[in-house]
């Protein structure tokens, strides 16, 4: 199949990008990793009059990494991002996420930003940082803002980018010391879309005992559920936390729908086996930071 006609736009630095894209409103579209974008094209199940091709923008493809974070420019491909070892130190869960991100073949070319602004539930990285209360970076002609995860996925495919606008890096804060991260999640087969998938993160004290426990949802509702189980499972060492109440925690609050991959109830049972293995794995992580 072919894409509908639309007229294509090369800018080379980031102000001719900006500029194209306030020019094109909210009949743009921008490109950038073209892994999710150009097969809605050719099942023209989006038809932008303007394309906004961000690839020269060499000066976006960056993954700058400090004590407070990495932020990841608009540019960066997954795989860039999932090989780069100083963020994977300062971040463990990006890694621990984009490894299971599709095909090696589309983490070479999909953008992590470019997966943050498709918005889609069942993706991985909208639920890391969502679970890590990242942010988006998003610019226009003479102004940017910062858009928190909480007010960025506004439903399935719909985020807070305003026409005009360029998501130009994502921040994903650093973890709290001595704290763990995991990410589970089940497909019907590697790499495809995740049936059920949770993110998790627990912080101890001093003594080993559990300060903190979230987690963040994949595939069980319109947007990247975020839910603390810290009073779940209890201020406990992690060998005797009730992972089972966390479980049954996230069980009652996620709200997915059926199609033709799995039940609700199916997916609403994975979501508690993988909260309880995924905060397993993070409290395992965590005690041996």
């Amino acid at each position: 199949m072919k894409p509908p006609p639309f007229e294509y736009h090369a800018p080379r630095s980031l102000g001719e990008a900006l500029d194209a894209l306030a020019g094109t409103g909210e009949h743009g579209k921008v490109l950038a990793g073209g892994q999710s974008l150009i097969p809605m094209l050719n099942m023209r199940l989006a038809a932008p009059a303007h394309l906004v091709d961000i690839n020269r923008l060499s000066e976006l493809a960056f993954v700058d990494v400090a004590p407070e974070g990495v932020r990841v420019g608009a540019l960066a491909r997954h795989a860039q991002v999932e090989r780069h070892e100083p963020a994977a130190a300062a971040q463990p869960l990006l890694r621990q996420a984009l490894r299971l991100v599709a095909h090696p073949v589309i983490r070479n070319r999909g953008t992590v930003v470019g997966s943050l602004a498709h918005a889609d539930p069942a993706a991985e990285l909208p639920a890391v940082l969502t679970l890590l209360r990242g942010s988006v970076r998003l610019a226009r002609p003479g102004a940017a803002r910062d858009v928190p995860a909480e007010d960025f996925f506004t439903g399935p495919l719909e985020s807070a980018i305003d026409p005009g606008e360029l998501a130009v890096s994502a921040f994903f804060p650093a973890p709290p010391p001595r704290s763990g991260t995991a990410f589970r999640e089940v497909a019907r087969r590697h790499g495809d879309y995740a049936l059920a998938g949770i993110a998790a993160l627990v912080v101890l004290d001093d003594d080993l005992r559990i300060t903190s426990a979230t987690v963040a949802c994949v595939s069980l509702g319109p947007v990247p559920l975020l839910v603390d189980v810290s009073e779940a499972v209890g201020h406990r060492p992690s060998a005797s936390a009730d992972w089972a109440s966390a479980a049954r925690a996230v069980r009652e609050r996620v709200d997915p729908e059926a199609d033709i991959h799995a039940t609700a109830a199916y997916r609403r049972h994975l979501a508690g086996v993988l909260t309880e293995q995924a905060l397993r794995d993070a409290a395992r992580e965590a005690a041996d930071a």
